[in-house]
């Protein structure tokens, strides 16, 4: 019998052999890089998910104001001075945003989306590139007293006549170191002035380089009639004169809206409405709960505001059973109000009483 030769018996492989081992030192080395790097970005992720801020903010219903009421100071939000005041009942309620900003991290921002009463915007669509939030408050502030000014001129025209004031005056204009902000305005192109409008109009078909007279009065001075040469305008083909006219309740008693730490155009319906029931006795709120919201013009038209979704449900929460919503708000509002909630949609001050007389008297109402 033959024996197998020993070379043959040499390179026949074994169970165990060193090749199988490094093979499987190779798999093994791969299966911990693997591992490790697996668990590296878990760790980066979760570092990220955790403690690195994403440029969003978070926004959810704010608190609300009776603007009937009082202020957290425990003074009247709408004080009288010089006038007789008539006794309300019920709330006026304006409604706030609130806005998160600043430290909300991936995490933060998922949870927050999943709650269902916070909604997540990209940051620059309320921060302007480099603005800080000491800016925007600044801004919101100024807003706001701008909002509480022009409700006062549209309440009060309802009963008093109105008087128009020099604003602003543009450098090197005409105007420049004639006429300062808060000069009356009386005449101007031989027209009288009555409201702020009139100024403009009193000067169409006029043409630079054209003079024309102007009557003003300075607080505590005689009127002044004197001349100015008309500039051209950046706007149009008519002369300039270089200054802005707003309207002013012109009465002899004062009217000081209080509120703190709330900012933004909205609440000029609402401090209207409040002035309106304060100074005429029909008594709007008729003791009823009721909240809204719209930015309000001189003249008394409603405009347009954000966030009416996030209000409808704060209102609600606050005890509201009717919310005014300015006409163009009103397909957003009926997507979000909760059950319980009337929306009464509005495009003037006007339109805002009429509608609460409705309801206090039990007649239907303009629906959204």
């Amino acid at each position: 019998m033959t024996e197998p030769s020993e070379q043959t018996t040499a390179t026949r492989p074994r169970a165990g052999s060193a090749s199988d081992q490094d093979r499987s030192e190779r798999r093994l080395t791969r299966r911990g890089w693997t591992l490790l790097v697996s668990g590296a970005l878990f760790v980066a992720f979760a570092l990220v998910g955790f403690f690195i801020p994403v440029p969003y903010v978070a926004i959810s219903p704010g608190p609300t104001y009776d603007t009937l009421g009082k202020d957290a100071a425990g003074q009247s939000v709408i004080q009288v001075n010089g006038h007789e005041v008539f006794q309300t009942s019920g709330e006026l309620r304006m409604t706030t945003v609130s806005l998160r900003d600043g430290g909300i991290t991936l995490f933060n921002a998922l949870g927050l989306w999943a709650s269902g009463r916070y909604a997540l915007a990209p940051r620059e669509e309320y921060f302007k590139p480099g603005e800080t939030n000491e800016q925007v408050r600044q801004e919101n502030i100024q807003q706001l007293q701008d909002s509480q000014t022009a409700a006062q001129v549209a309440a009060l025209r309802r009963k008093f006549p109105v008087k128009v004031l020099a604003k602003t005056i543009v450098s090197g204009s005409p105007a420049d170191k004639v006429l300062a902000p808060g000069d009356r305005l009386l005449v101007v192109n031989g027209q009288t002035v009555k409201e702020a409008t009139d100024v403009r109009a009193a000067l169409n078909g006029t043409k630079p380089g054209q003079t024309v007279q102007i009557t003003f009065k300075s607080d505590g001075q005689a009127e002044r009639t004197v001349p100015l040469t008309l500039a051209q305008r950046p706007d149009g083909p008519e002369g300039f004169m270089g200054l802005t006219a707003v309207d002013r309740a012109d009465v002899p008693f004062d009217v000081k809206i209080s509120l703190q730490d709330v900012g933004g155009p909205s609440a000029g319906l609402m401090f209207a409405l409040a002035i309106v029931d304060k100074m005429e006795p029909d008594d709007l709120a008729g003791g009823r709960h009721i909240a809204g919201t719209g930015e309000i013009s001189e003249k008394g038209v409603v405009g347009a505001i954000g966030g009416i979704s996030f209000k409808v449900v704060g209102a609600r929460e606050a005890g509201a059973t009717d919310f005014l919503v300015p006409a163009h708000n009103c397909a957003e509002a009926k997507t979000a109000a909760p059950d319980g909630l009337n929306l009464i949609k509005v495009s003037t001050l006007d339109e805002a009483i009429t509608q609460l007389e409705n309801l206090k008297a039990g007649r239907p109402t303009a629906s959204c």
